[in-house]
């Protein structure tokens, strides 16, 4: 009898439910169909307002989030730092937002720096962990799903080569917590670029705001994504060379077949 299989998040419905559904609720539900005759536009039936939206557009991700969580029991630092991300969002425009429907005029620079601080703390994490009893490269690159890690360590263990072991996965450790400090400064910028020119204080500023956070969270898949798997590659590169120069075993010795 086969063993059920623990169900697995599913990486595109992550993407979808957490930053592409909620960026199209905040650029095109965000308007306030009052402001909207204002300014001598017509309402749409989907204009539920910025207030609205906005609670929408972090409900979803925080909904899923946990519902997965009682699906499957199980958390992780990605899942945590998600959902810390999303009361950030929340609470941070709370602040942001005056009650005249005005917003506070540092908004884009307090903004990029809520960006920023996700994968700053992930890449202070990564550095810190590789001490401890779990280091978190062997949990997000350097695993038993990836590599052959048992015969990787015997080898070691054959010629004694524990300390440049060690170094190998510092150096891997490292290079791995540099892309999310570059992503980090990367956040921060694409921010700071998309809020310049905001007027807080315009009629539809909140309607303008929400949809800049939109923005921001779209383009950040583009301009940040692909540099850092691209980063991520070249660190998987150069710890699988580190391990062939110390152990002398090739590439389709050190990785699992597939």
């Amino acid at each position: 009898m086969t063993e059920k299989k623990t169900a697995q998040e599913h990486p595109l419905a992550n993407i979808l439910i957490n930053v592409l559904i909620p960026v199209l609720i905040l650029s095109y539900l965000s308007k306030d169909p009052a402001i909207q005759e204002k300014l001598g536009k017509i309402a749409k039936p989907w204009h539920i307002g910025p207030l609205k939206a906005m609670i929408l557009a972090l409900a979803l991700p925080l909904g899923y989030g946990a519902w997965h969580y009682m699906k499957t029991r199980k958390g992780n630092l990605f899942s945590a730092l998600g959902l810390v991300s999303v009361m950030l969002s929340g609470g941070l425009t709370l602040y942001l937002w005056n009650q005249n429907g005005t917003v506070k005029p540092n908004a884009g620079f307090l903004f990029g720096l809520k960006e920023a601080l996700i994968p700053l703390v992930l890449g202070v994490a990564f550095l810190t962990s590789h001490r401890s009893p779990t280091p978190l490269i062997r949990v997000f690159l350097y695993n038993d799903t990836i590599f052959d890690i048992p015969k990787i360590e015997n080898r070691v263990a054959e010629i004694s080569g524990h300390v440049a072991y060690d170094r190998v996965l510092l150096d891997a450790t490292r290079l791995f917590a540099a892309s999310f400090f570059l992503s980090s400064v990367l956040n921060l910028c694409l921010a700071q670029w998309l809020f310049k020119g905001f007027q807080a204080t315009d009629i539809d500023a909140l309607e303008k705001y929400n949809s800049i956070v939109a923005e921001v969270h779209g383009w950040g898949l583009a301009v940040i994504g692909v540099p850092i798997l691209i980063f991520l590659y070249f660190t998987l590169r150069r710890l699988m060379k580190g391990l062939e120069q110390l152990t002398g075993m090739k590439d389709d010795e050190l990785m699992l077949p597939r």
